[in-house]
């Protein structure tokens, strides 16, 4: 039978049903494949440059975080190293060290550090000469012909990158140090290393958690290894050798470290899953020799085509079984649909869309149609002007924002010393990896929490009182306090803080800024003491020593007396006024001996203060009285001189400028605090900055030394000076004396 005269013969319904049947189905089938193949080749395309994209933006993301610890690096150890210069330097300018002895000591100090593997510290001129370097041939030699020198002669300070090349070096290497410079010695202190030495140097955690976070898909994700094997950061793999590890010798590892840039396609299985086809992009840091790469499974890539290809059958079948009773009644489900399309139109719009108007041909039902759509667009043109211009002006809120919050965090980052914000409530909302590696707290754990463990008890009032300043606008200057770090040490530190405000002026919270002083104080604890024990010492001499060889030498003048008493009357007086000489020097002697160190020659603090009252009684005729309710432990030599000193300073300021007349000296215990107290009625003392002698300063900071506290409490009705120390800081000796 002829088809096309079976085709002719067929009624009109049937006629459209095949005509349209056969369009659809060609129409569908092409548009399906070519939408397949477009959709195919743009996901392929995207998600390779996703992939690309990000393997070189982590690249990038590696390298600035590792110039940035590199330069942290170098600088902190710059400034370090500039710190014990400025440290010897006082010590010779008080003369307890001679200028070429604090040279010489700051040299050996940092000629002895190690940078990374072949890095150092060497010390330059202003003028570029040499002047201390690991070689020492190399010292006194003038190397300013060197560009980077005659840069680090201009700059002083700062850090810079160049080319070296060694004598036995084939070609020259990149190079970066950190210059730090000292006026008074004219000393240009620099801390270099080979930039090929810079991933011993560098913080992997500084830009982990930024390379682990990167995902693809749902399972792909980014690692990065080195050339020897070692994969420095993966997901499950991190630590793991592929050249020591039998299970990956043969995986696309091996021959990642081959190609080193490129990409890959490849079988992985993790665990007890099968086996999956993986798309990978790597490329190469010939500067640190790593190799960072990112990773996606291919039924993960093409698992949209695997959707749209179901979704275009679907519809295909839907659409078609569909389209046989849509060709019979065509002209009955025009209308209804046309006029329930009028009233949607009708109805007000709240999203916005572009504007698109239509010009209207006629008065039918498409007349209408075009009618009430343009009417539509008008009201959508309203609403899409307004949308967009709230859309630009949050966007440059936004970004304006951002850049000053990463400006400002950046700089905090970058900080040498422990930064705490808080805001008003005294919640943490920001510290910095500085103060997490002083004190352990990381801003994970403490983000949203207040840190009253961070203060130890003893210092709470004279915290409450700096936070008062601070809540009331003002900057709080440096404040020398102590702080409890995690693991239960005691830091000592100083103290700088102040509040931010809003755009409008209102105060949001506080920034604290920490300094650890911990060895600089252990500095100054130990000079002290050398001090004391020098003292001591010559003390000790004219007591032990010279006093017995006076007294000999006064029996040897009265032996003399006798002898030449019948033979020269003026050799007699001349012998007698030998004797009074001698027996002078002798009490000169012991008086000398005893104020060097009272607390020894009295047997211990207790001996001492009881003298120290009994010789105010006798030689300024005030009444001076010691109270002590419980047995006193002895404590150390240096804590019995200090707690002297501080008593004897308190009783000479009552009296000379307070013109009392009675004053209580008291020990006692308090818990677990030994608290000497000394009181009187004179007219006070205003203990202000202002007006504080040197007295008060050498009374506060021989406390500080000993680990107390001392308040200053002064009146027309007198002073009180409380000292509170620790018990467990007296180190209790055997004999417990009342």
């Amino acid at each position: 039978m002829n088809l096309l005269h079976l085709f002719t013969n067929l009624p009109i319904r049937y006629k459209i049903l095949c005509i349209f049947s056969f369009t659809f189905l060609v129409i569908m089938g092409l548009s399906s494949l070519t939408i397949y193949s477009i959709v195919r080749q743009n996901v392929e395309k995207n998600m390779e440059n996703e992939l690309d994209n990000a393997t070189s933006a982590m690249v990038n993301t590696v390298k600035t975080a590792a110039s940035v610890s590199i330069k942290n690096y170098l600088r902190a150890t710059a400034e370090k190293n500039l710190d014990i210069v400025r440290h010897l330097y006082s010590l010779e300018a008080n003369g307890t060290l001679t200028p070429a002895q604090a040279k010489n000591l700051a040299a050996d100090i940092m000629l002895a550090q190690k940078i990374g593997t072949n890095g150092y510290i060497c010390i330059l001129d202003g003028t570029g000469r040499v002047v201390k370097h690991p070689k020492k041939l190399l010292e006194g030699l003038d190397i300013s012909d060197h560009e980077f020198v005659r840069e680090m002669v201009l700059k002083k300070k700062g850090y810079i990158e160049y080319d070296w090349q060694n004598p036995d070096d084939k070609a020259p290497r990149p190079k970066a140090l950190y210059l730090a410079y000292f006026g008074p010695w004219d000393w240009m202190i620099t801390v270099s290393s080979y930039r090929k030495e810079f991933s011993e140097l560098m913080d992997i955690n500084d830009f982990q958690k930024s390379i682990l976070d990167q995902r693809f898909g749902k399972t792909g994700y980014a690692c990065v290894m080195d050339t020897k094997g070692q994969i420095i950061i993966h997901p499950e793999l991190t630590g793991t050798n592929v050249f020591s590890s039998p299970e990956y010798k043969n995986t696309f590892f091996m021959e990642m470290l081959k190609k080193k840039n490129g990409k890959l396609t490849h079988s992985w299985s993790s665990g007890n899953t099968p086996s999956r086809k993986k798309l990978v992009f790597f490329n190469h840091l010939p500067e640190y020799d790593w190799i960072v790469a990112s990773s996606i499974f291919l039924d993960e890539f093409f698992f949209p085509l695997e959707t749209i290809k179901n979704f275009i059958l679907m519809v295909g079948l839907v659409s078609f079984v569909i389209f046989i009773p849509i060709t019979f009644f065509l002209s009955a489900t025009i209308t209804d649909p046309l006029r329930k399309l009028m009233d949607r139109f009708n109805e007000d719009i709240m999203d916005g869309f572009s504007n698109r108007m239509v010009t209207t041909h006629s008065l039918d039902e498409v007349g209408q149609i075009t009618f009430y759509y343009n009417s539509f667009m008008e009201k959508l043109e309203a609403y899409s002007r307004d949308l967009k211009a709230q859309i630009a002006e949050r966007k440059l809120a936004q970004e304006a924002l951002q850049e000053s919050e990463e400006r400002y965090r950046s700089v905090m980052e970058a900080a040498p010393d422990p930064i705490i914000v808080y805001d008003m409530d005294g919640c943490v909302t920001y510290l910095n990896p500085a103060f997490t590696r002083v004190f352990g707290y990381s801003l994970a754990e403490s983000t949203g929490r207040k840190m009253d463990h961070f203060v130890p008890e003893e210092h709470w009032k004279e915290t409450m009182e700096g936070i008062h300043t601070i809540l009331a606008g003002k900057v709080l200057p440096r404040t020398e306090t102590i702080r409890k770090a995690r693991d239960g040490r005691l830091i000592e530190v100083t103290l700088r803080g102040s509040v931010y405000r809003d755009k409008h002026g209102n105060p949001l919270g506080t920034v604290i800024t920490h300094r650890d002083v911990s060895r600089v104080k252990q500095l100054e604890k130990a000079i002290m003491e050398t001090g004391e024990k020098e003292r001591q010492k010559i003390g000790n001499d004219l007591h032990d020593d010279l006093c017995p060889h006076l007294i000999g030498v006064e029996g040897l003048s009265k032996v003399l007396k006798t002898k030449v008493k019948k033979r020269s009357p003026e050799a007699v007086h001349l012998a007698e006024n030998i004797t009074v000489l001698i027996q002078q020097a002798i009490q000169k002697t012991r008086l000398l001996a005893r104020g060097l160190c009272p607390v020894y020659f009295k047997h211990g603090l207790l001996s001492s203060l009881q003298e120290l009252a009994a010789n105010t009684r006798m030689v300024h005729r005030v009444k001076c009285t010691l109270l002590f309710h419980e047995k006193i432990p002895a404590g150390s030599d240096m804590i019995n001189i200090n707690l002297y000193h501080i008593t004897q300073e308190s009783v000479q300021n009552a009296i000379r400028h307070g013109k009392a007349d009675r004053i209580l000296i008291e020990m006692k215990y308090e818990r677990t605090l030994f608290l000497l107290s000394i009181t009187d009625n004179g007219t006070g003392i205003v203990p202000s900055e202002e007006t504080r002698g040197m007295g008060l300063r050498i009374m506060n900071y021989r406390a500080k030394l000993m680990g107390a506290s001392l308040d200053i409490d002064s009146g027309p009705a007198g002073t009180c000076v409380t000292l509170k120390l620790p018990v467990s800081a007296l180190q209790a000796s055997a004999d417990v004396r009342p």
